[in-house]
């Protein structure tokens, strides 16, 4: 399996912002840029690997800017790592008033994706290499991200465990008598 340069995984998708897509603020719910994201990481990874893929992160959506009704989103994204069966991507949202012309990036987020095969097991993925300055610079800590995101992902297993199942927690729970927080 050859490695890749990161910019052929490059993922670029614009969309109008319509009011079904904004709180009661007129801004971009989270959640549908949320899901920008994801789709457009999805299909930079897929196309790293030219396999089916599945969302394993998303480290951190970092909303930097509001994006409003009328606006467009334009989301990039790209692989900026890869290891056995996983990818980074990397995405950048531009929010763009149409009509001023003024652009600002709204978010950032780092998105983990992993190659499954047709028995929806993790399969292996070529490896990417950076050319450019910028990638170069995503790539230069991107094991210490993935080593992060493993911490993280067993931190997150240690809580599922401790909480479980069952709610609502009942009074003995380990939130001790009162389980009011």
């Amino acid at each position: 399996m050859n490695n890749k340069p990161c910019v052929a995984s490059l993922t670029v998708k614009t969309t109008h912002v319509l009011p079904s897509d904004t709180n009661g603020h007129g801004t971009l719910f989270g959640g549908q840029l949320m899901a920008h994201i994801d789709d457009v990481a999805a299909i930079s990874a897929t196309r790293h690997a030219r396999k089916l893929v599945v969302t394993a992160s998303i480290d951190s959506v970092d909303f930097l800017y509001p994006v409003k009704e009328g606006d467009t989103i334009c989301l990039e994204a790209i692989v900026t790592w890869a290891h056995k069966t996983s990818m980074e991507v990397f995405v950048k949202a531009v929010t763009e008033n149409l009509i001023s012309g003024e652009r600002k990036v709204c978010a950032t987020a780092y998105v983990t994706m992993v190659a499954i095969d047709e028995n929806n097991q993790p399969t292996s993925v070529p490896g990417v290499y950076p050319e450019s300055s910028e990638e170069k610079w995503l790539h230069a800590e991107a094991a210490e991200r993935a080593n992060q995101r493993k911490e993280r992902r067993k931190k997150s297993k240690e809580l599922a465990r401790t909480f479980g199942t069952a709610f609502p927690w009942n009074e003995k729970s380990r939130f001790g008598e009162n389980p009011s927080i």
